[in-house]
């Protein structure tokens, strides 16, 4: 997705420009991640390791639907939020895994977090400096992103039978606070405080309407919370291929 990307893409894919260098070791990073939760659920033996792998190769082949529109500022708007999202789901996954007692998970888990952490930094600086040299863009991507909603990069998991699974997943992290809506309205509050979106001046008319739209939005979400969790908690039990013969009920 990086290498499609007006003034970041990687050219040749063996580039020494410090983009291309970064967005490689970044993407081996993200790899290494899922191979070690790969690998511990494999060991486990408590999954059916079948079903995940076809999952994943579904997830690769129907590729991502985010809507950046080959933008780099909106390119790392997402990353800024989508990584911060990423270090709350795997540290509240750490701390569920803690507290069932299953330590080396929990602290897995947590390496991951903060790998994600580190992520996030390097991409709300980006982001930051394009607030600095050129605002008026950079605060109309931010309010056109958050129009659309932030989806993650496995919006369009699925597999072979269940054509709804990523709502079904999201609700059931709902339910057990890995990732819920009140963290996506956290998140965005963090990042508009972080960027001082409300300290923006000299913008165009369209600059302000975005700038407005962004500091109100996330008083509007707040109202919106207590319904998702209530819906949450309400929704059925879901079926998951990857584990045998029995529903979640969480």
């Amino acid at each position: 997705m990086l290498n499609i990307t007006d003034g970041i893409r990687d050219e040749t894919g063996a580039s020494l420009t410090s983009w291309a260098i970064w967005i490689r070791e970044w993407t081996a990073e993200e790899n290494k991640h899922g191979d070690l939760l790969i690998k511990y659920l494999y060991l486990s033996e408590r999954v059916d390791m079948r079903q995940i792998e076809k999952m994943i190769q579904y997830l690769i082949g129907l590729g991502m639907d985010v809507k950046l529109e080959n933008n780099p500022y909106r390119i790392f708007i997402y990353t800024s939020f989508q990584e911060r999202a990423t270090f709350i789901s795997h540290n509240n996954t750490a701390k569920l895994f803690r507290e069932h007692g299953d330590t080396e998970l929990a602290k897995l888990c947590g390496f991951i977090a903060a790998d994600e952490k580190q992520h996030e930094t390097a991409y709300s600086k980006i982001i930051e400096k394009l607030f600095k040299i050129d605002p008026d863009e950079t605060v109309q991507a931010f309010a056109d992103m958050m129009r659309k909603k932030i989806t993650m990069p496995a919006y369009l998991m699925y597999d072979g039978r269940d054509g709804n699974l990523f709502n079904h997943f999201s609700i059931v992290a709902q339910r057990l606070g890995v990732y819920t809506t009140k963290d996506y309205t956290d998140i965005l509050e963090f990042l508009v405080d972080r960027w001082k979106v409300k300290d923006l001046t000299g913008l165009s008319a369209d600059g302000r309407k975005a700038q407005e739209f962004e500091c109100e939005l996330p008083s509007r979400l707040r109202k919106l919370e207590e319904k998702a969790q209530l819906a949450a908690k309400r929704a059925p039990t879901f079926p998951f291929n990857w584990i045998p013969d029995r529903e979640l009920k969480l």
